[in-house]
């Protein structure tokens, strides 16, 4: 087995790193890692039901869709994710617990008591700190998971904040758990550091000094996946599942109901109800919305010259966007 712990903390890069040695390894590999701020969605998954739209872009996190099913989680810097891959796999069913088990045994020679419960979470007294996902493709098996070791829990609250009642689709729904850090159940304190050093020394068996890098072949190739897949937003957010957003917002202008028919993250259609007054006919401004990516950079653009008092009165372009969302 390759033993691969690289410094990249860029989230495309990382999910692209994935795919890629899935697709192009000749040996088995278990990989550490870490990404900056970001929320990583399930390949099942409506990523506009996942996130809080308002707090991921006011504090610069990054939204992107791997590709394991499940649901979404939060990493950052305090999160550690690890990675197996395994080349000639016979087996077409998922086996959580066998992937999981040396991560356990890591744990618990740090003093830490935890156990595998439920579907696919590791937990500590009840509380979950790993979440796992895996891919069978043709011979091949990716198995992924977190380990929250020192996260901010109020990023980790306030991105996956999203209100499901708002959204009609049948796309895979993150569950949400009590989470804890592993750092909050140590016998003695370790930075992310030294327990990233810890757990890639009990899963090698200490046959590696230290983990090795990724080759320069290898950091092309993922990169130019990065660029091409995973940085983009036809992956992340246009390959949800269709759906409908219904929203009911109480604005200056009055109560304000948006209903968007939404198919690969376009708009295909809008309707605007409520008891406020206008000048010009509201059917007018749904119209501009029709085509538009669900997205508030590509709406702006569709509403640039436009004065949304004129049909919403005492609403404008910043409210209004706040009621699509």
């Amino acid at each position: 087995m390759r033993y691969i712990h690289h410094p990249h903390t860029d989230p495309a890069f990382n999910l692209a790193a994935e795919e890629w040695l899935l697709r192009n390894t000749a040996e088995d590999i278990f990989m550490l890692w870490r990404n900056s701020r970001a929320v990583i969605v399930g390949r099942n998954q409506n990523t506009a039901a996942e996130i809080d739209e308002a707090y991921v872009r006011e504090h610069d996190i990054t939204v992107i869709r791997r590709m394991t099913g499940g649901g979404a989680v939060f990493h950052d810097l305090g999160n550690v994710n690890f990675s197996f891959i395994q080349v000639g796999s016979q087996s077409r069913h998922l086996d959580f617990h066998r992937f999981t088990a040396p991560i356990l045994e890591a744990l618990q020679t740090m003093g830490v008591d935890c156990r595998f419960e439920g579907r696919n979470d590791l937990t500590i007294d009840g509380m979950k700190f790993s979440g796992n996902a895996q891919l069978i493709e043709k011979d091949r098996v990716l198995h992924h998971g977190t380990l929250l070791f020192s996260a901010q829990m109020a990023d980790l609250s306030g991105a996956l904040k999203a209100n499901p009642l708002k959204f009609e689709d049948k796309a895979v729904k993150s569950v949400q758990k009590r989470v804890t850090n592993i750092s909050s159940h140590l016998p003695e304190p370790m930075n992310v550091e030294t327990f990233i050093a810890r757990v890639m020394e009990h899963v090698s068996g200490g046959a590696t000094a230290h983990a090795l890098g990724l080759r320069p072949d290898e950091e092309e190739g993922i990169r130019e996946l990065g660029r091409a897949k995973y940085g983009t937003w036809d992956w992340n957010f246009g390959a949800s599942p269709d759906y409908g957003l219904t929203q009911t917002r109480k604005t200056r202008g009055g109560l304000v109901e948006i209903h968007l028919d939404v198919h690969q993250g376009r708009i295909r259609a809008a309707r605007i109800f409520g008891d406020f007054f206008g000048v010009r006919p509201v059917s007018e401004l749904e119209a501009l919305l029709a085509g538009c990516r669900h997205e508030r950079a590509d709406i702006q653009g569709a509403l640039e010259g436009v004065r949304t008092e004129e049909y919403i009165r005492d609403l404008d372009e910043e409210a209004f966007l706040d009621c699509l969302f």
